[in-house]
């Protein structure tokens, strides 16, 4: 058995707004393994970024974690998160746990030089100084495969490219070799080329350092070339999860289906590819039963009345569907 670094059970995230409160993360429950390369996928706005946030308490104001439990395994012992102080949080979060995060240029400090900010996030766990954090500075630009580190090390955020910008922000996330690196979107702001880049990057520094890679994105391309499993979002909740393979060769949820056959397929020819109608639901009154329901071509009437139970429908493979749970489950 794969061993268990991160569990979280029954996340509500809720955002308390004017207009009322926004239920963005609903009962959302999935575990990681040592090692992998976990993906979440979903539209704008699911609620894959809230999830990663929630797991170090990041959820900025008015947003509020309402209740569940998230679980770091430290060796082989649980540590609930939502429960630590905020002192002791601060020990794990960039060290233990450490997050790319989408936007490099919001990340970085224009004020600093690349190399200091590199060195601050060394410091800030390690019992050294930033003179005796410099040489860990270069090795770490060397690594993320920024030319001339030396020189770069001394340049300020707006010397470089935004993908420079982000093999900055990766080499912060790794120095002090995190257990389980979170990225969240890290190639949407560079174009394709560089997106090739910094994800054979990515894949290369996980199996180097042995982290934990939890990758957030709404790209399916991406996920089929990184992740080891999957799960995928709609509307604050998990509808689906699986192996990458099954999830690509086998989808079993409508949405899953939906988001498959919007991409591009090299493959065939697709003189027009198509689209999943309608909008994502307002999630401050979300619709009662399955979340998907209004959208979906295989609705049922009790989509319409029940949340449907997550299932699993072979080894590893689950769904939240009344396609395949029994009519006397769920709430």
């Amino acid at each position: 058995m794969p061993e268990k670094i991160l569990e979280v059970k029954d996340l509500h995230v809720y955002f308390y707004t004017y207009a009322g409160v926004v239920k963005a993360v609903a009962g959302v429950s999935f575990e990681v393994y040592k090692g992998e390369c976990l993906g979440i996928v979903g539209e704008t706005g699911c609620g894959k970024t809230v999830t990663s946030r929630a797991i170090t308490r990041l959820i900025p104001t008015p947003g509020r974690i309402e209740r569940g439990q998230i679980i770091y395994y430290r060796d082989g012992k649980p540590i609930d998160l939502l429960k630590l102080s905020e002192e002791e949080l601060r020990k794990i979060r960039g060290s233990e746990i450490a997050y790319i995060f989408q936007d490099p240029t919001a990340a970085l400090d224009p004020l600093w030089t690349c190399g200091y900010q590199v060195a601050e996030a060394i410091v800030a766990h390690n019992p050294t100084t930033f003179k005796k954090a410099w040489k860990r500075v270069i090795e770490l630009l060397r690594a993320v495969l920024i030319p001339d580190p030396v020189k770069r090390a001394k340049a300020y955020p707006f010397e470089m490219s935004g993908g420079m910008r982000q093999r900055v922000v990766i080499a912060i996330s790794l120095s002090n070799n995190p257990r389980i690196l979170i990225a969240d979107e890290p190639t949407t702001n560079v174009d394709v080329t560089i997106q090739a880049q910094l994800l054979d990057l990515l894949r290369k520094l996980q199996q180097k350092y042995r982290t934990t890679l939890i990758l957030i994105t709404h790209n399916m391309g991406v996920i089929a070339e990184m992740a080891d499993r999957v799960i995928v979002m709609y509307a604050g909740k998990i509808v689906e999860i699986g192996d990458v393979f099954t999830i690509f060769d086998s989808p079993a949820h409508p949405y899953t289906r939906g988001l498959l056959r919007c991409v591009p397929n090299p493959l065939k020819r697709i003189e027009r590819l198509e689209s999943i109608p309608g909008m994502i639901p307002n999630l401050i009154n979300p619709p009662p039963g399955c979340r998907f329901h209004p959208r979906c071509s295989k609705a049922m009437p009790i989509c319409k009345k029940k949340e449907p139970p997550m299932v699993e429908i072979e080894k590893g493979h689950k769904v939240a569907c009344w396609l395949y749970a029994e009519p006397s489950a769920g709430s």
